[in-house]
């Protein structure tokens, strides 16, 4: 038996925890450089509001709706996330944190001595009372039913908060109606491919031959089908596997036209990518670094230009990953162009234990490793960036535009909220 919390219109929901005035208000969060719509209170689903869409584009519905706009505040939304999944934690032994809004948790054998439908309530009220942050829950026999039990909350049980599938007879009752495209793993191709042979809901897919699915669908679609049988075919994750492929890159608040500034912004990505890369104890032995410039300009000169770099030992050490990021950029980078992204990809991604040395390379891998832990150390102490390459600048001119940005209220001492208490 497996349950699905999932944060009720998380990044909004986190704006209001420290302001609690925006209780009711219609709010939205934009993507990087203030551009387009990634989150949306559930006033401004109901205003009709599309997920993703430009800004530019509802300028009038701000305004004739008075919505509140903030740029991403990932600092303060990874905190709280934090503090829920702690919270969460205290109530189950298996968990898997599958996003930052996100967790499954394993009820098996919980049935047998707890109201799940009460035991999860309580774990919604002690979230909401611990962090201020509303969730929703689904529990069911399988993790993708689970998923389409909490979607079945928002529709059906928002009052209520949970909804808990028992048994296949359940499962059939409610998804009679459900859309094929909510089904947790059915994306844009398959829900096409589905409703062109006249799949429509979840329980004409329960239904479906299990012929026609391993042709259509293959291995991947049978293992759906069975979880939504009730057989569960997904296990729970509890470590988190490696990453085979890390990638760092963002988009500058303003275009970029000269190398240094570019080598700046570079150099910040190539440091948090070997960041990642000792997060998870691996290396990389090749590294790609690309530049482009803004696609929606017509009326400016489009590039667009990556370079790959092998480098001779896997390494996950910052200083090394810099420099051979920064030689690819001299490669690529050319005159004349106003450059609007750049960024980082890391392959060949390796464990970093037990790391073949090259016979014409000098070994200081011991000393780089110190530096390395003692950086990490520190910024994991005292903030991200409060300790860096001098490379990296500290102008930070490429930077997000971000005019929208809430305070970092439990992370950065200067932002901590301050109580004033009269004595009357």
């Amino acid at each position: 038996m497996y349950g699905l919390i999932d944060c009720n219109n998380f990044y909004a929901s986190c704006e209001r925890v420290f302001q609690p005035k925006l209780e009711g208000i219609p709010i939205v969060v934009l993507s990087n450089n203030d551009g387009c719509v990634v989150a949306r209170s559930q006033e401004v689903k109901d205003l009709g509001i599309k997920m993703g869409v430009p800004v530019f584009q509802i300028k009038n519905e701000i305004k004739q709706h008075n919505i509140k706009v903030f740029s991403s505040n990932y600092t303060l939304y990874g905190d709280i996330s934090n503090r829920v999944m702690s919270t969460i934690s205290e109530f189950v032994a298996n968990y898997e944190v599958y996003s930052i809004d996100e967790i499954f948790v394993d009820f098996t054998g919980f049935e047998k001595h707890f109201d799940l439908v009460e035991y999860a309530k309580e774990i919604k009220n002690t979230v909401r009372r611990n962090t201020k942050i509303p969730v929703s829950i689904g529990i069911a026999s399988t993790k993708t039913l689970a998923k389409a039990a909490n979607k079945l909350v928002k529709k059906h049980h928002r009052d209520i908060g949970v909804c808990y599938i028992k048994n296949q007879i359940e499962a059939r009752e409610l998804l009679k109606d459900f859309d094929v495209a909510d089904i947790w793993g059915i994306g844009r191709q398959y829900d096409r491919l589905l409703k062109k042979h006249g799949f429509n809901t979840a329980l004409q897919l329960m239904d479906a031959s299990d012929v026609w699915i391993r042709k259509n669908l293959s291995i991947v679609g049978e293992r759906l089908v069975n979880e939504l049988r009730g057989i569960p075919c997904i296990e729970m994750e509890e470590v988190k596997p490696n990453k085979k492929g890390i990638c760092v890159s963002r988009s500058f608040g303003k275009m970029i036209d000269d190398l240094p500034t570019l080598s700046e912004s570079l150099s910040t990505h190539a440091n948090r990518a070997s960041q990642k890369l000792r997060e998870q104890n691996s290396n990389t032995s090749l590294i790609s670094v690309f530049i482009h410039t803004n696609r929606f300009r017509s009326d400016l000169p489009q590039y667009f230009a990556s370079k790959d770099i092998k480098l001779p030992i896997p390494t996950n050490d910052g200083g090394n990953i810099i420099k051979a990021a920064l030689k690819g950029l001299e490669l690529i980078y050319k005159e004349g162009y106003k450059y609007k992204k750049c960024g980082i990809y890391l392959n060949d991604i390796t464990s970093a234990d037990g790391i073949q040395q090259n016979l014409f390379e000098e070994d200081d891998s011991d000393k780089k490793n110190r530096l390395n832990k003692a950086m990490d150390i520190l910024n994991k102490k005292f903030g991200k960036e409060t300790l860096v390459y001098g490379v990296q600048g500290f102008k930070k001119e490429w930077k997000l535009r971000q005019e929208n940005l809430s305070l970092s209220y439990t992370t950065k001492l200067s932002d901590i909220p301050i109580v004033n208490l009269n004595k009357s």
